[in-house]
């Protein structure tokens, strides 16, 4: 093991066990990094230095305008935070620092000045809540929160003494955007814009990604400062392939590693600039890809499909001109709404599926390499394959679980449910996939949404890529509801698009197109019309809480039931 930077060891003494790990494979040249490396070094100082000092960074919308930050604004600011962080606050490499901030510049600044300072990034969602923040605080065990003042509230409650949410080891919280006395920005005045970064191994533990927790207690994915280089030199380099002419937007927070990686990493790594936005709608992304001239996006398929819509509504396409790329992530993209984009904005889209366990996307496919129904192959360095419950490969054209394993891959902090994860040296993301024969991979579901109806395996995603194509269908979500006869039914959750009114007659012809699609078996026997689908943070659509919904008025379902 390379020597370690690290005097605060909680963090790797908490790994998994080495047996336990995944294969990790790194016979890609690009993937060969060596044995002392800071990511925050090569994203950042590295970029000052190869002549980039004056492109624009990291920027926001002000006023309805533009302003970015350059690299060397970026890297001074970056360099008096990581003064802050050691010689004011007293940290040392390894101590955990948690996050708490909508996406803005100084978010960026702080997590870089965190890698520089050979510190553990723990970032947080902006919406969680102090229950949710507690189970952070103590699986992580943070002593110090960076916290923008307007969300101070929810983490007030974890370091008061008495509230049913008080977390101990919480001892400091400092905060920015901030007048006070003990703001960052009043630190900040008093260091010079440099700093030494801490000289940290390719295996020392610089982030601690907690899974989302809806189904639980969240599990706290460990990153190493390689495994933030290695998300860039995969997917970014070799299907996004960006310039450093490319400007970034996009709705994931950086809190999520898809949006670190979109938003923040990839744009620093190949000296490109990211335009951050606090809080988007449909309505607002298009404005502000019209007004960055953002060439690349990133956000979730319901955003773009109602981002599609408003273009098409509208008759026209100048508000996305500028765009080259857009990358859906987070949950299925259906096909209606690859097409719908794709009609709208004259753009084919790059989909993906990733994990915050391996860190970013691991299968995808360039646009010119796009198939109908399939999110692509494996990103260069993975390797994939379909497996049934025991573990054994299954022919082209089977379903069964989806298994990889690349250059990165799932290390869970002090989590029996590692084991569950890992198996065989694989890593078992639980999805249902089918792959053809020329190593094209066809999602399905995930393995625990899959529906089983009379005997027949239904796949949600396909049943909602369907309902999509309706002109009458906003947003969709499938799931499978209690039937005392089938074990269980296909139930749909609709929201409609303006001037469709809910009713049996609606209902009747959604199921009839859906029949005349796909296997008649696999429509909705169930239609509940809704205003709003729960969604996470990060876009992505809750089938828990649907099927938790669904099941709760099986005994009397308000919608028709068809026989």
């Amino acid at each position: 093991m390379i020597r370690s930077a690290h005097q605060d060891t909680f963090a790797r003494e908490r790994l998994p066990p080495a047996s336990e790990w995944p294969v990790f494979l790194f016979d890609r040249p690009e993937y060969r990094y060596p044995a002392r490396l800071n990511c925050a070094t090569e994203l950042l100082d590295a970029q000052v230095r190869r002549g980039h000092a004056e492109r624009p960074a990291v920027g926001m919308l002000v006023d309805g305008r533009p302003v970015f930050a350059t690299y060397r604004q970026l890297l001074a600011q970056a360099n008096r935070i990581a003064r802050v962080l050691t010689e004011d606050l007293g940290l040392v490499p390894g101590n955990r620092v948690l996050l708490r901030s909508p996406n803005q510049p100084m978010l960026a600044a702080i997590w870089l000045a965190v890698m520089k300072a050979g510190l553990i990034a723990v970032p947080t969602m902006p919406l969680l809540r102090a229950a949710e923040l507690k189970q952070i605080i103590e699986r992580a065990r943070v002593g110090l929160a960076l916290c923008d003042e307007r969300l101070i509230e929810e983490l007030r409650s974890c370091q008061s003494p008495g509230h049913e949410h008080f977390a101990p080891a919480l001892e400091r919280i400092v905060c920015f955007n901030s007048g006070d006395a003990d703001s960052l920005e009043h630190h900040l005045v008093r260091h010079p814009p440099v700093f030494r970064n801490v000289d940290t191994a390719r295996d020392d533990i610089c982030l601690l990604a907690f899974t989302s927790g809806t189904t639980g207690e969240p599990k706290a994915t460990v990153h190493f400062h390689r495994d933030v280089l290695l998300m860039c030199d995969g997917f970014a380099r070799h299907i996004l392939r960006p310039t450093p002419t490319d400007v970034f937007c996009g709705t994931p927070p950086l809190a999520f590693t898809f949006g670190l990686g979109g938003l923040l990493c990839f744009p620093l790594r190949f000296g490109a600039a990211s335009l951050l936005s606090e809080k988007l709608t449909p309505e607002s992304m298009l404005e502000t890809i019209e007004r960055s001239q953002a060439t690349i996006t990133f956000t979730a398929p319901t955003f773009y499909r109602q981002m599609a819509l408003l273009l098409k509504d509208g008759g026209d396409r100048s508000a996305v001109r500028s765009l080259r790329k857009s990358v859906s992530a987070g949950e299925a993209l259906p096909d209606a709404t690859r097409t719908l984009w794709r009609e709208a904005a004259g753009i084919e889209m790059i989909d993906g599926i990733g994990g915050t366990e391996v860190m970013h996307i691991y299968i995808s496919a360039r646009e010119d390499e796009v198939r109908p129904g399939a999110i692509g192959r494996v990103v260069p360095g993975y390797e994939a394959r379909i497996v049934d419950d025991d573990m054994r490969e299954v022919p082209p054209g089977t379903l069964g679980r989806l298994a990889l394993r690349g250059p990165t891959g799932c290390r869970y902090l002090a989590d029996v449910r590692q084991r569950d994860y890992v198996k065989a040296g694989w890593n078992l993301p639980g999805d249902a996939f089918i792959m053809d024969a020329d190593g094209y991979f066809f999602y399905q579901a995930r393995t625990d949404d899959l529906i089983v109806s009379a005997g027949y395996n239904i796949a949600g995603p396909e049943v909602e890529s369907v309902l999509l194509s309706h002109p009458a269908i906003l947003e969709c979500g499938v799931v499978g509801a209690p039937d005392p006869e089938r074990g269980q039914i296909v139930k749909a959750f609709v929201i409609l698009r303006d001037g469709y009114s809910p009713g049996t007659t609606l209902a009747a012809e959604l199921q009839a197109h859906v029949k005349a699609r796909i296997a008649p078996y696999k429509y909705p026997r169930a239609i509940e019309f809704c205003t709003k689908l729960p969604r996470t943070e990060t876009g992505k659509l809750q089938r828990f809480r649907l099927r938790q919904q669904a099941a709760s008025t099986a005994t009397a379902p308000s919608t028709p039931i068809a026989p």
